[in-house]
């Protein structure tokens, strides 16, 4: 793991290890292909969050596990589309209010970036899904920021371990993450 990025694992619902929470993961959203991610990059394996996400059980696991990353922010901050139902579930559990981040306001209605409440001068915590570059992350964080919200930290289900963590440091944001691919192709073999 970089050094610029953290973890707290200090989660064990109904005595599951986190072993155990990976291994469902990757049993749940694991597929091989060809791949092109956000990041422009391919690969040969895929985690589909929305396998995960898409799971009751299983998302209602995840955010148990992530809520001891969450820290004290004013609220969530989940972005389009994959972090909104991760930044829900944790909401429930955590009982932090959550706001919904589009990539880009949209041109009607309330013409807001975020939904869900005011950003502005409120500490916010991203929840996102997948890390793979933080390149979504950067631009929401400066979006937001550009809007009065002060972002410093971010959490997400899985690293992809390909620079995120780093250049989000860059950014000035700290990454937590609850998996790295390492992590997760383990709980292949599990």
């Amino acid at each position: 793991m970089p050094e610029n990025a953290t973890r707290r694992r200090c989660w064990q619902p109904d005595g599951m290890t986190s072993t155990e929470l990976a291994a469902r993961i990757a049993a749940r959203s694991h597929l091989t292909g060809e791949f092109v991610l956000r990041s422009g990059a391919t690969a040969t394996e895929y985690f589909d969050k929305y396998l995960f996400e898409a799971d009751p059980v299983l998302l209602s696991d995840i955010a148990d596990a992530l809520a001891p990353l969450t820290g004290e922010p004013d609220a969530l901050a989940g972005l389009e589309l994959g972090g909104v139902p991760i930044a829900v579930a944790l909401s429930r559990v955590t009982g932090l209010p959550s706001l919904f981040v589009r990539k880009e306001a949209k041109p009607y209605g309330t013409r807001r970036l975020a939904e869900g409440g005011e950003v502005e001068g409120r500490r916010l915590l991203i929840v996102e899904d997948v890390v793979t570059s933080g390149g979504q992350i950067i631009a929401s964080v400066n979006a937001l920021r550009d809007r009065g919200a002060v972002v410093e930290r971010a959490i997400c289900v899985i690293d992809r371990e390909a620079g995120g963590p780093a250049n989000l440091a860059e950014a000035g944001v700290e990454l937590s993450a609850l998996f790295t691919m390492t992590e997760l192709r383990a709980g292949l073999n599990r």
